[in-house]
């Protein structure tokens, strides 16, 4: 086999190296347009989990490697004059230009053909000359330019300046920063990769890189003006430069990562923002899994695609994880009142990779400290202490979201409804939710759709409120008012999602006359005077909720339902009063609010669910979301509850764990009111996470709990909590401690002989 490497990074180096040691009949020829020495940038940090992998693929590099490593246990976040020191997360660095001259010793040891300060052919050229050509020609890649109508790369530029630099001492910790000067933020991210060296990234939004004047002066003057602004942090030494400049980082995805015999390894196919230190491990990582895959598929077709298979997800992962690390990092500001304490675990947990859990492994002390900070009872993780909403308090922070049954007969609800709602009202969490409750007939979403718009469907819903308020003392029960608008008149979900009805259609009304997607039924714009019926719909549905016992009522305005509709600039097109600025597409939503608010009982809260984006061109923005919240707070919201998307069909939204949480998180701190966060929040140590971070006040679950009806209960019981924040069921105490699985006294063997 024949192999052309295009470019001679750590990603190139290993890939070529690697091969050449698994069949040293291949021939192997890399190209490099920089010198040997030629580097940018300072040290590098890899993981125990890649270096692992390198040690089992190559002991000779993980051997090279390990005498140059540096390593450090501790993270000192310094804000405020204060600094925290987190322990127990265990680092590995070594200065680049050394990671490659072992990389070039290796290569050269196993003959392999790099040429330096030489250009590579053209792509077609070595494609057709080889019979593999890796493109690890990094984030500005020739190859991916090349074949773009194949790899069909997006690259996204993010909102902060950042220079890499070096620092002739070793920090003893990895070190965050914060400077809050007269132009505005900026942070210091250090740490060492050598016995008398450090690398130090400064790093600022745009707009505060061009007050400090940084745009408008030398490369030396910036880097001076730096090393005086982090004095404290570099002991009064100076700031190094290796061909530095200010730069902006761009994440690299790619729809695919091959074309014929050519592939894309390291930044050319994916880039993660250097906060969570994985450019050169994914890289690394790319050129474990190629090899490896070249080793067990017949053929480099197969191979490739088995490669592209291992790595789209873990580098997925990784971009998201990078992703919410960036946007942390961009949105600084918004935490800066936070205590120190609570600042630094947020630092530290900004990822969603270092959590609650895995932080109190780590280091206990400094976890328990933010915890008392926070108000913890001792004992107490966080997801089970209260809060208070107007007159309610909620005994615990778990809420069930609000989950559509479709198993309501003409509007009212049945048996299924005690039982499902009564079911979670007994697992433990501090407020359940109902479906989305419909205020008219027309309003449905399907004809299973639950409503309250007759006094037969208000003694329905009286008997599950009852049995909770009777049953399950303690948890709050919670109503959510909506109407479904150009959404509406659909088949039962399990039957075609957002499908119209075969028959029996009913018409349908809208901000504006936009169908919902191809196909779909459409509605008419509604009138002034239908505004009024439908303000009057709700304002009698909210009644009759009063009465039937709810503790809380949440106005839907989010996922394309008919409030929805108004808000966003995609699905409100109206030209007058009640369209075009954001105010005016907020005026209708509001006067709904205010009848509602009118006649709910003055002691119980209302929230409010919105689509904090469209996930769409033109649509919702942060900023929106953020004027939105403030317009309901003021009209007398006690919270937001924070969901996106589903507003219009061709969203393209950016699914992960936790993934809508920053947008509450944002509302949070702009806003300055409570929030709820939803949306593939799924673990018990997600939830205490994101509370004492705080991100958020409250989480809403809602697939967990189809999943386990009690799983606050169980929640408490992994976590050995047994206090006011949650309480079993009489009847079910006998229940709270995990049943055994199998046997486990069998005796233990007590020698282990050598054969």
């Amino acid at each position: 086999m024949k192999v052309a490497v295009i470019g001679g990074g750590p990603g190139g180096l290993y890939a070529a190296a690697l091969l050449k040691r698994l069949d040293p009949a291949r021939e192997i020829t890399l190209w490099e347009r920089n010198a040997p020495d030629d580097t940018f940038g300072f040290g590098v940090v890899l993981s125990d989990e890649t270096l692992g992998g390198i040690e089992h693929a190559d002991p000779v590099v993980y051997e090279a490697l390990q005498r140059d490593f540096v390593r450090w246990d501790d993270i000192d976040i310094v804000h405020r004059g204060t600094t925290h020191r987190s322990g127990g997360h265990g680092f590995a660095a070594l200065g680049r230009r050394r990671l490659l001259q072992i990389l070039h010793e290796r290569c050269r040891s196993l003959g392999v053909d790099i040429r330096f300060r030489t250009e590579a052919p053209h792509p077609d050229e070595l494609s057709a000359q080889y019979d593999l050509v890796i493109a690890a020609d990094g984030v500005h890649s020739t190859t991916r330019e090349t074949y773009a109508h194949v790899f069909n790369p997006q690259v996204t530029a993010h909102r902060c300046r950042y220079i890499w630099l070096g620092a002739d001492f070793p920090f003893d910790a990895f070190r965050f920063e914060i400077a809050e000067t007269e132009h505005g933020v900026m942070q210091l991210h250090g740490y060492p990769y050598a016995a008398d060296s450090s690398t130090v990234i400064i790093e600022m939004r745009e707009e505060v890189w061009r007050a400090a004047g940084l745009d408008d002066v030398t490369p030396n003057e910036s880097i001076e003006r730096c090393a005086k602004i982090f004095s404290d942090a570099l002991r009064g030494r100076p700031l190094h430069s290796n061909n530095s400049t200010w730069t902006t980082f761009r994440t690299v995805v790619n729809d695919h990562w091959s074309h014929n015999n050519v592939v894309l390894l390291g930044d050319a196919a994916h880039t993660a923002h250097f906060s969570i230190g994985s450019g050169t491990k994914l890289a690394v990582e790319d050129a474990l899994a190629l090899a490896a895959c070249l080793e067990e598929q017949p053929d480099v077709a197969r191979a490739l695609a088995a490669y592209e298979d291992e790595r789209r997800p873990v580098v997925a992962s990784t971009q998201r994880a990078a992703r919410a690390s960036l946007e942390w990092f961009e949105n600084l500001r918004l935490h800066l009142g936070q205590p120190p304490r609570q600042f630094a675990f947020n630092l530290l947990t900004r990822s969603r990779r270092v959590t609650h859990d895995n932080l109190r492994l780590r280091d206990e002390h400094f976890t328990e400290a933010v915890e008392r900070e926070f108000g913890c009872p001792p004992g107490t993780p966080p997801m089970f202490t209260p809060f208070r909403l107007r007159g309610l308090t909620l005994r615990n922070r778990v809420v069930v979201s609000p989950m559509d049954m479709y198993c309501a007969t003409d509007g009212v609800p049945g048996d299924f409804h005690l039982v499902h709602l009564g079911a979670r009202a007994l697992g433990g969490a501090g407020l359940v939710m109902t479906e989305m409750v419909c205020v008219s007939a027309e309003g449905r979403i399907t004809p299973g759709c639950a409503g309250l718009y007759t006094g037969r469907q208000a003694e329905a819903w009286r008997r599950v409120t009852d049995f909770v308020h009777a049953q399950a003392p303690g948890t709050a029960i919670g109503v959510q008012l909506g109407h479904s608008g150009r959404k509406g008149s659909t088949r039962l979900m399990w039957e075609g999602m957002d499908e119209p009805l075969p028959e029996g259609n009913w018409p349908l009304v809208a901000a504006s006359p936009l169908p919902y997607k191809p196909g779909s039924q459409l509605p008419r714009q509604l009138s002034r005077a239908q505004l009024t019926d439908i303000r009057e719909q709700f304002t009698a549905a909210a009644w009759r909720a009063a009465r039937a016992g709810f503790d809380l009522l949440e106005l839907h305005c989010a996922h394309g339902y008919l409030l929805s509709g108004f808000l966003s600039p995609l699905t409100n097109r109206r030209s007058d009063a009640y369209g075009g600025s954001l105010h005016k597409r907020l005026r209708f939503p509001l006067e709904v609010f205010d009848a509602v608010r009118a006649v709910w009982p003055a002691e119980r809260p209302m929230t409010v669910r919105i689509s904090a984006t469209d996930w769409a061109e033109g649509g919702t923005s942060a900023e929106d979301a953020v004027g939105i919240a403030r317009a309901f707070a003021a009209h007398g919201a006690d919270a937001i509850d924070v969901s996106t998307g589903q507003v219009v069909a061709e969203e393209r939204p950016e699914f992960g764990r936790s993934y809508q949480t920053p947008f509450a998180d944002r509302i949070r701190h702009e806003a300055g009111m409570p929030v709820i966060a939803v949306g593939a929040i799924s673990s018990w140590d997600d939830v205490n996470s994101l509370i004492l971070a705080g991100r958020t006040d409250l989480c809403a679950l809602a697939r967990p709990h189809l999943y386990d009806p009690h799983w606050t209960l169980h929640a408490a019981a992994e976590q050995g909590y047994d206090g006011p924040g949650v309480r079993w069921p009489a009847p079910y105490r006998a229940g709270s401690r995990p049943p055994q699985t199998g046997r486990t006294d069998a005796p233990k063997p007590r020698l282990t002989l050598d054969r």
